[in-house]
């Protein structure tokens, strides 16, 4: 069975942000309407790519609960009126922020806007009270650019995790 590294990223201080300020055309919504629906959508237009499974049996009223909690925030990339991506960032205990889902729809990937996007992730988890830690894990199922991108935002490796793979 293949083994899957899960990395654990932190950034503890505003200073050790490095934004990437060019946006290439992508703008950023927030959705303050919450519907699980949605939420559900991204997760699937992103994640299938990347074999994110972890919620794809969950009911609606498990995405409901999830996606429609008051500490879940949502932001979509849009690029030519498209979504091409999203993050949702939800408030924890002790000033923690963690990045939840992170990515771009297959068709985005490559052109410059994953660095902007994530620029904007930290943007907003950094501007949530009381914030005092962003976190996010990853794999090596990711993107092969993914713990770049963290890493050249600031983020600094705090743990890595050996998993098998299932299926």
């Amino acid at each position: 069975m293949p083994q899957i590294s899960i990395y654990h990223l932190e950034m503890t201080d505003r200073s050790q942000f490095n934004p990437k300020h060019q946006s290439n055309g992508l703008t950023l919504i927030e959705a303050k309407v919450k519907q699980y629906e949605f939420n559900r959508f991204l997760y699937q237009f992103v994640g299938a790519a990347w074999e994110w499974t972890d919620k794809l049996t969950w009911t609606d009223s498990q995405w409901q609960v999830y996606s429609e909690a008051s500490n879940l925030y949502l932001y979509v990339g849009y690029v030519d009126g498209s979504p091409a991506g999203y993050f949702e960032l939800q408030q924890q205990e002790d000033g923690n922020v963690e990045i939840m889902y992170f990515g771009l729809g297959q068709r985005f990937i490559g052109q410059g806007y994953g660095g902007y996007l994530l620029t904007k992730a930290i943007e907003h988890a950094w501007a949530l009270p009381d914030t005092r830690r962003v976190w996010v894990h990853t794999c090596s199922l990711d993107h092969p650019s993914a713990l770049q991108n963290y890493q050249a935002r600031g983020f600094t490796l705090f743990r890595t995790d050996t998993e098998t793979q299932t299926h």
